[in-house]
């Protein structure tokens, strides 16, 4: 009679946090100063009476289909670097790079899109110095609009590493930690969107 002796199973990788641990102070540092910019401007909008020239009356100023197609915009390009890390995984690397390309047009068209927004609110006598709810508007979407540029900054560094054969521990460290961040670009401006565009 013979045994059938089944082999041992093959190991299975840890789970793990992405990215590195530096990587994840950043973001949460990051999220305090966005948390802190919110806290102050809903402590001051509490304020401000549902009168012409206060903050509700100039909330409805704003451009909310300019808001909502740069919201999806936004969510399109984090689904483009989710596939973009799948591929990089799995050794698909001409579909990682369309990927990461296409995350980086969607970013570049919500820049597109905010500048001519900022144009026009101009242009309307909606400037910084209108009101302080326009002071508030373009000093946290002005921030916001800075870290997208960071952003895409560091998903045209994971573009050049699509073209790698393997990638070392490192490197993958420092492409998801890129994605990591590009994913908290899109996290802060759901919630600028809500708070500026939609509360009232």
């Amino acid at each position: 009679m013979t045994e059938t002796v089944k082999s041992p199973a093959p190991p299975q990788d840890p789970r793990r946090i992405p990215g590195e641990s530096g990587t994840w102070v950043f973001l949460f540092g990051d999220m305090l100063v966005f948390g802190a910019f919110f806290v102050t401007f809903l402590v001051e909008r509490a304020g401000s009476p549902a009168t012409p020239g206060t903050f509700d009356t100039a909330r409805t100023t704003l451009h909310i289909g300019v808001g909502v197609f740069n919201t999806l915009v936004l969510l399109t390009s984090s689904l483009f670097v989710v596939l973009a890390l799948g591929a990089m995984r799995s050794g698909a690397r001409a579909i990682a790079t369309r990927a990461v390309a296409a995350a980086i047009a969607c970013g570049l068209v919500f820049i597109a899109l905010k500048v001519f927004e900022y144009v026009s609110l101009a242009t309307a006598g909606h400037g910084p110095g209108a009101d302080p709810f326009y002071l508030y508007y373009f000093i946290l979407t002005g921030l916001h609009l800075f870290h997208v540029c960071l952003g895409l900054a560091a998903l045209t560094f994971v573009l050049t590493q699509t073209r790698r054969a393997e990638l070392g521990s490192t490197r993958t460290a420092l492409v998801e930690g890129a994605a990591c961040f590009w994913h908290l670009v899109d996290l802060l401006w759901i919630f600028l969107f809500a708070l500026l565009y939609l509360v009232s």
